[in-house]
């Protein structure tokens, strides 16, 4: 699901006031971790997790992980923190039009 700029722009002020539900730390992406990410995105929809890696190439390669494992959609990577946003069956979330 790709989101517009107006939709990013709703869930990013909708996300200002999250704390990270998921911090990835040494071992790094592992089953028990997206199981995590699954149940909270299932749960919230839109989520904040905290990637906690010094390298920005490894921080980018395991958000696209993330993002491709629960079929979310990015809405913000701020620092190490990845904002992510997956509707859920009975849509808590109303997004704007387009």
């Amino acid at each position: 699901m790709s989101l517009t700029t107006k939709q990013k722009q709703h869930l990013k002020g909708l996300a200002h006031h999250l704390k990270p539900v998921v911090l990835l730390g040494q071992h790094g992406l592992t089953e028990g971790v997206i199981a995590e990410i699954e149940l909270a995105l299932t749960h919230h929809e839109l989520i904040k997790v905290k990637v906690a890696t010094e390298d920005r190439e490894t921080k980018k390669l395991v958000i696209e992980a993330i993002l491709r494992e629960t079929n979310a959609s990015k809405v913000q990577v701020i620092g190490h923190t990845l904002v992510m946003y997956r509707p859920s069956d009975e849509q808590k979330i109303k997004l704007p039009k387009a």
